[in-house]
């Protein structure tokens, strides 16, 4: 280990007899922390070669279990992972309409940390609903209905919990060769063969700038095509709000929303968007533009909304219950007409995490009642005294800090400048790669 740590600081490529020596005696026990902490750093200064991120990444799932639904159901399996944002429910949609289309989608998901929600904290914010699936139970509904979501089963990728966690107290959460080894490790034990990444970029991501989301999306699919997958990426935009909702009970009722062919039109793009790759991905054969056209259409006709209903109660949720909110509620007026300029992502996730809605340490309980509502985004005109955006929280003191701190970052302007950002209809989607 000591002469692992020795190389890989002087910048000398590990070997492939290394990694999985290093991985297998960390997860044994073997490998003390401080010797792991010693390589992750050194790793964050000198980084990984392609080859090393793919050795890295095969022997963390050679760590514990690996998961196989497509022989299990006879089909090709499709999946989508995004690296987390504000605002972000894109999965909780997306299932049931590929479902509603013939494809079927098991996925397992985690929970929010900080300023990003979690997709099994957003679940759980439904009466009854249980994300706590076996691997048995979880390949039947998927067999059964056509969706699953849940917690994390069998024994998956266990040296990416220690790492992680370990990366967490060490200061090397950021090194892009370390995120695309954790991301893909657990979509590769998953037992995913097409896989659609959706790599935020913007304030409300971990990659800030265009260059390192780039990175990390093309790393990320290397490791894809070097496993033998089919790995496509979209690099989307975050420096505001995806949609209009961000909390967790309030986000499932903008997904019911779209369920019902409403909705805001920048999660509806990337919605139909992700629909079109997987289904162009999986076993229908057919392409993005029909892909995309059986989405809208499952959607239209209702089809996605009823797969969305078998699936909540599948998991023993009530699709019918209403969901609770906060009973504090405090609406912000505009002070002034004009458009608006800037929306800032992570103040509003910072907003709600505070409210409760996040996590600061992953022991930590959520509120799945309170969250934020915008009445209006980036390139919308608005009134003088029309709504700006809604607080739900536990008490006035926390609506009004959470209020005044997005406020501070919520930006409307007049006269040439309004002109310019008036309509503006920038595309969530800012590149593909892959």
């Amino acid at each position: 280990m000591v002469g692992a740590i020795r190389a890989k600081r002087d910048g000398v490529t590990l070997e492939d007899e290394q990694i999985a020596a290093i991985i297998s005696g960390y997860v044994g026990g073997s490998i003390p922390d401080y010797q792991m902490s010693a390589l992750l750093m050194a790793i964050c200064f000198q980084g990984l070669t392609a080859h090393e991120t793919l050795q890295l990444t095969r022997s963390m799932v050679d760590s514990g279990d690996v998961l196989d639904p497509g022989a299990a159901l006879g089909r090709r399996i499709v999946d989508k992972h995004s690296t987390g944002g504000v605002g972000d429910k894109v999965s909780l949609a997306l299932a049931p309409i590929v479902a509603a289309c013939g494809v079927p989608m098991g996925k397992m998901s985690g929970r929010g940390l900080g300023h990003t929600g979690g997709t099994l904290d957003k679940l759980e914010s439904i009466p009854g609903f249980t994300v706590e699936l076996d691997e048995a139970r979880f390949i039947e509904q998927v067999r059964s209905i056509g969706v699953a979501i849940a917690g994390q089963t069998g024994d998956l990728v266990p040296a990416d919990k220690a790492l992680y966690a370990l990366r967490d107290v060490t200061g090397t959460v950021e090194s892009i060769p370390l995120i695309a080894a954790s991301i893909m490790s657990k979509k590769l034990a998953s037992g995913a063969d097409a896989i659609v990444l959706d790599v935020k970029v913007g304030s409300g991501a971990f990659m800030h700038t265009i260059e390192d989301a780039r990175t990390l999306a093309d790393e990320m699919i290397a490791i894809g095509n070097g496993a033998g997958r089919e790995v496509r990426a979209l690099i989307t935009d975050m420096s505001k709000p995806l949609g209009r909702a961000v909390g967790n009970a309030i986000e499932i009722r903008e997904v019911v929303e779209l369920l019902h062919d409403r909705g805001p039109s920048d999660l509806r793009e990337l919605v139909f968007t992700a629909a079109g790759m997987l289904l162009s991905l999986s076993d229908l054969d057919v392409s993005e533009e029909e892909g995309m056209l059986r989405a809208r259409d499952a959607v239209s006709t209702g089809a996605a909304y009823q797969r969305y209903r078998q699936w909540i109660t599948a998991q023993g949720g009530d699709p019918e219950a209403e969901l609770a909110l906060a009973p504090v509620v405090h609406t912000v007026l505009a002070h002034e007409g004009g458009v608006v300029a800037e929306l800032d992502a992570l103040t509003v996730g910072l907003a709600a995490a505070r409210l409760g809605a996040g996590r600061r340490t992953k022991a930590d309980n959520v509120d799945h009642a309170v969250g934020i509502q915008l009445h209006a985004t980036v390139g919308e005109r608005i009134g003088a005294g029309d709504p700006l955006l809604t607080i739900y929280a536990r008490d006035d003191l926390a609506a009004h800090e959470a209020a005044n701190s997005v406020l501070k970052r919520l930006r409307i302007v007049t006269g040439g400048e309004a002109a310019s950002v008036a309509g503006e209809s920038r595309s969530v989607i800012v590149e593909r790669r892959g």
